[in-house]
């Protein structure tokens, strides 16, 4: 079976989370990711844990399916290999912080010269042009600037980070999505581009109707804890041994949820007979639901209120997810036989295509262990060349 990227080869330049996310989802889809690694230490996260067998559990997960090429990016002779590569490929991909990578002389104005029709791509924290992009920027950072932490968290407690790096992932979503449709340019037009995602951008474009309630009306939204803002009720409640999440965005899933709990009396209720007026009264409404609640376990009421066709569910834990019988039927939780790890879970592919569907079938690769496959099967680099190259340290 045809892959969708198949005959696409990315230079990857990435370390820790973005960039690797960015183009392991390139490879799933059968692109040749040739990552670009420090010799001797090689990406960041080969580092972290968890660990088997000494393996990096965080490694092998991203970076699966990938070609390992170890290279002093301060030695000349593999600046000279690497500008040789991107001859030969398609798509450039880097998270370092803006102004390296021209320092190098691997920016895209330099490798274009080289190649017109590559597609260079650089994820980082803030962007490669404004007022903060030689910032520094982790994760928390992003989330903290982009405005997503303002409104995570209850509104007693102190700002909250989302629970899953937000920032890293959402840069390489767009980052994935920004390489897809200039591939699709270049293939109309012969034109290769530039590609530049910031994390900080990312964030902001997921606040989604946050934006627009201060664009529009002035308000600054702010920590109202799981509950939604224009909505109710929407919210966590509490059961009788844990939580359980009801979802209730219009007059007619409000009226199921009124014959689930046997009070049709609550849909003419002056109080709660809109959704406006429901989140006006939205603590009142809480104590109804969760006094009804009260007599049921998380199990029971989540069986009514679905049976009525209401969206509602419990509060898996990591473990109930990996457990759980739709993970598995959907493939989202996948094995891989790394050489030195072992057999390793690690999350599947979330886009499942019916003709060209993601194939994963490769772990993560050791440090450097494509160095000469690479030189000799793409630049046609014989031994000798090779050992010279060693012999410099390269």
């Amino acid at each position: 079976m045809q892959r969708s990227l198949e005959n696409v080869r990315v230079l990857d330049f990435t370390r820790v989370l973005a960039g690797p996310y960015c183009t392991m989802l390139l490879a799933d889809m059968g692109a040749e990711v040739i990552k670009i690694e420090r010799p001797g230490a090689g990406d960041d996260t080969r580092h972290f844990g968890p660990f088997q067998n000494g393996e990096s559990g965080y490694f092998v997960y991203l970076n699966r399916g990938k070609k390992s090429m170890a290279l002093d990016l301060k030695n000349p002779h593999a600046i000279t290999a690497i500008k040789e590569l991107v001859k030969e490929s398609d798509v450039v991909v880097e998270n370092f912080r803006p102004g390296v990578m021209k320092k190098l002389g691997l920016d895209y104005e330099s490798l274009k010269e080289l190649n017109p029709s590559i597609i260079y791509t650089s994820i980082s924290g803030f962007g490669q042009y404004g007022p903060y992009s030689q910032r520094p920027a982790y994760d928390l950072v992003a989330q903290a600037m982009g405005g997503m932490t303002s409104i995570t968290g209850h509104p007693d407690d102190p700002p909250t980070r989302s629970g899953a790096s937000l920032g890293d992932m959402s840069a390489a979503l767009y980052a994935v999505y920004g390489i897809m449709v200039a591939l699709f340019h270049r293939e109309r037009t012969g034109e290769g581009q530039l590609i530049d995602v910031a994390m900080t951008d990312s964030i902001f474009a997921l606040l989604e109707n946050n934006v627009m309630r201060y664009t529009v009306d002035r308000i600054v939204p702010e920590r109202i804890g799981s509950r939604h803002p224009i909505s109710s009720p929407f919210d966590i409640f509490q059961a009788q041994d844990g939580h359980v999440v009801i979802a209730v965005a219009n007059e007619s899933l409000f009226e199921k949820l009124a014959e689930v709990m046997n009070q049709p009396e609550l849909i003419k209720d002056k109080r709660f007979c809109l959704d406006s007026l429901r989140t006006k009264n939205e603590t009142e409404l809480k104590a109804i639901i969760e006094t009804w609640l009260s007599g049921y376990t998380v199990a029971e009421a989540v069986e009514m209120i679905s049976k009525g066709g209401i969206p509602c569910s419990p509060i898996l834990t990591i473990r109930d997810v990996c457990e759980d019988e739709h993970t598995k039927a959907r493939e989202m939780l996948i094995q891989v036989d790394h050489p030195m790890a072992g057999k390793m879970k690690i999350p599947g592919n979330p886009v499942k295509l019916s003709q060209t569907p993601a194939i994963i079938k490769e772990a993560s690769p050791i440090l450097g262990e494509h160095t000469g496959q690479v030189l000799k099967d793409v630049l046609k680099w014989d031994w000798k060349r090779l050992q010279d190259l060693e012999e410099q340290e390269v």
